[in-house]
């Protein structure tokens, strides 16, 4: 009889003891950690929101003008594999189309095709926009891939030359994705891209850094034009 009372009365004190108590701790608790909670969530979303807005600026600054000509020096390495390389290069934006000089190779996109001519080889090798990697960074995507794809973070920030730069960590979405992470170094007074560092999953590190940035320079109207008397010894190769 014992058992079966003690059986019945046990939800009996629960609810009417143990909740209570419960329920009253909990509530002291809470009004001690929800300040601290929400404290922490509002520094989460601030820092985000910072990170948003500050691309959001370099985007509408990049986008105001009519052309970009940068000189950088590429680096790629990869420790696992004993690779360092370094090289300079250049290239000239204008809206989507660039002229891209890199490792000894011009790479040209018009708008509709993409032209690489590959000196050494006498070789000129066309292929269509379709053909290539959608999530490839490209000259066009250079300064604007950070805009969708992406968790945006503020990382740290360093000093460089006198000049503040702001690093954005910026995560791929895409779990299937080949990168890692990638950080961006931007000049926070001109808002700017200083710097760009891809790290991607098999260990290879790609760093870009912007040696000269110059906006709205005089340029040909036929930069990005290939024009195919140049190359009438070369090899076309059509894809």
């Amino acid at each position: 009889m014992k058992k079966k009372l003690i059986f019945w009365l046990a939800p009996i004190l629960f609810k009417r003891v143990l909740i209570p108590v419960a329920r009253k701790g909990y509530q002291k608790f809470a009004k001690r950690a929800m300040p601290v909670i929400l404290l922490l969530f509002m520094a989460a979303f601030a820092k985000a929101q910072t990170a948003q807005s500050l691309l959001k600026e370099v985007d509408s600054k990049v986008k105001s003008y009519e052309n970009i000509s940068i000189d950088f020096k590429y680096a790629l390495s990869n420790d696992a594999e004993d690779v360092n390389q370094e090289t300079k290069g250049a290239v000239i934006l204008a809206g989507n189309n660039y002229k891209l000089d890199l490792m000894g190779t011009t790479q040209l996109f018009d708008g509709q095709r993409i032209y690489t001519i590959v000196p050494e080889d006498e070789e000129v090798t066309i292929s269509a926009v379709s053909d290539q990697d959608e999530n490839a960074i490209t000259p066009s995507k250079m300064l604007s891939f950070f805009n969708e794809g992406y968790t945006q973070e503020m990382d740290i920030k360093q000093k460089v030359n006198g000049r503040e730069i702001q690093f954005v960590k910026l995560t791929p979405m895409d779990s299937n994705s080949d990168v890692k992470q990638t950080l961006l170094g931007v000049d926070a007074q001109t808002k700017h891209i200083h710097k760009l560092i891809i790290t991607q999953n098999n260990g290879t590190k790609i760093t870009i850094t912007v040696n000269s940035f110059k906006p709205n320079l005089p340029i040909s109207k036929n930069t990005f034009v290939f024009d195919k008397s140049k190359y009438a010894d070369y090899y076309i190769n059509k894809l």
